[in-house]
């Protein structure tokens, strides 16, 4: 989850949960800008592996910013994205990502050509690149005028659009059969029991299929969420726990860390997708993908694969010549060392089996600690990366789980 604070408009905080309820700190100042506000930012999860934020930059302007993370911790400022609206007399804010079930990514913003005090509409933009970094012109998407923090998610054939009406401070809900619309409202006024004075809804599906929105009770500075299995129609407002009175107009991001393929457990060995004569081995305490030749080059090759060290969905891998060593990641780098007991130890050494990138029915591991990262090999050197797109990258991070060598 990626927020601005009640102190600070200018520093984003990041935020981690199990049960979408109870959020932790991740890192605090996790991203300032190289000038203006770090305001209402929402985060996406992008094919290249990255994670992207987009966020308002002030209260009044044109621009829109945008800033990728490989970790999720760690951010990069990309760029501002002018959208075109009467300039610095205009205001752009909330924008939110919403990515189509045909693939297509869009940010959904609110402008006013005459500032802050202005009437509101919700715009879309298109990414026209891979890169998300070209975009079509603003498109109207078809929603009267004074209404803000337009947050979309798309259920079978209809697009459901949560929003704030300006006017009325309610949030309100309209559906259509088409992103352009048209718009039906079916949910207004008070329809949800909440209250007015409500801000920043942002929508997750959870794990069992139902649907928690969260929102802002900006005047008292107060956070909340409520439940529903239809959208339709949805429980009492429950205040967040813990946040309520520090977040501010967040998003929240479902990852299914834990939640993927299943490797074959017990005493096995890891053959390369691309180099099929090298095997996943430890050598001098690092580990590479070399060809296996010696009875010690074979025992090298073998590991125990067992329930991860910090979460039992995914996967570490013990050495069998040298029990009580794991693979683990540090600085990146893939070694073999001792378990020393560690939260930090049996993160690193865990890693959550993916379909693999290679295919052919190879399978791929993503770290369990910094998701978007995969164990592949470099010169034969393995480390852990981000995840690309090039055949070079889904060829060096994709693996066959074998019987063992040793």
């Amino acid at each position: 989850m990626t927020a601005f604070t009640n102190s600070s408009e200018s520093n984003m905080h990041v935020y981690d949960s199990a049960n979408a309820t109870s959020f932790a700190l991740v890192r605090s100042n996790a991203y300032t800008p190289p000038s203006g506000l770090i305001r209402d930012p929402s985060v996406i999860r992008h094919t290249d592996g990255y994670y992207y934020i987009v966020y308002t930059t002030n209260w009044t302007g044109d621009t829109i910013g945008f800033a990728r993370s490989a970790d999720y911790t760690t951010w990069t400022f990309l760029r501002n994205v002018v959208v075109g609206l009467n300039g610095s007399t205009g205001s752009t804010w909330a924008p939110e990502w919403f990515k189509d079930s045909d693939g297509s990514v869009h940010v959904v913003f609110s402008a006013s050509t005459t500032g802050t005090a202005g009437q509101f509409r919700p715009y879309r933009i298109t990414a026209t690149n891979s890169a998300l970094s070209t975009w079509t012109s603003p498109t109207p998407l078809g929603i009267p005028a004074n209404y803000i923090d337009s947050h979309l998610v798309k259920v079978g054939g209809t697009y459901h659009n949560f929003l704030k009406n300006e006017t009325t401070k309610y949030i309100e809900h309209a559906t259509a059969t088409s992103l352009n619309g048209p718009w039906q409202f079916v949910g207004t006024g008070n329809w949800a029991g909440w209250g007015s004075g409500l801000e920043g809804p942002a929508l997750v599906r959870l794990p069992d299929g139902r649907w928690r929105i969260y929102f802002d009770q900006y005047g008292a500075k107060r956070y909340y969420y409520a439940d529903s299995s239809n959208l339709s129609s949805f429980g009492a407002k429950v205040e967040l726990t813990g946040l309520s009175g520090t977040a501010r107009h967040f998003t929240v991001l479902r990852e299914d860390v834990g939640d993927g393929t299943a490797v074959a457990t017990g005493r096995r060995s890891l053959r390369s997708a691309n180099f099929a004569d090298r095997y996943l081995r430890h050598r001098d305490n690092l580990a590479y993908v070399d060809p296996i030749s010696t009875a010690t080059d074979r025992a090298d090759a073998t590991f125990d694969v067992v329930a991860g060290l910090a979460n039992a969905g995914c996967y570490s891998f013990q050495s069998v010549n040298h029990p009580g060593r794991y693979l683990r990641h540090h600085t990146m780098r893939l070694v073999l060392n001792a378990d020393d007991g560690s939260a930090v130890f049996r993160a690193d050494a865990t890693f959550c089996g993916r379909a693999g990138l290679a295919g052919g029915g190879t399978t791929s591991f993503e770290s369990f600690n910094f998701p978007g990262r995969y164990l592949r090999h470099y010169d034969y050197a393995m480390r852990l990366d981000p995840r690309t797109s090039d055949a070079a990258f889904t060829g060096d991070a994709s693996f066959t789980v074998t019987a063992p060598l040793g």
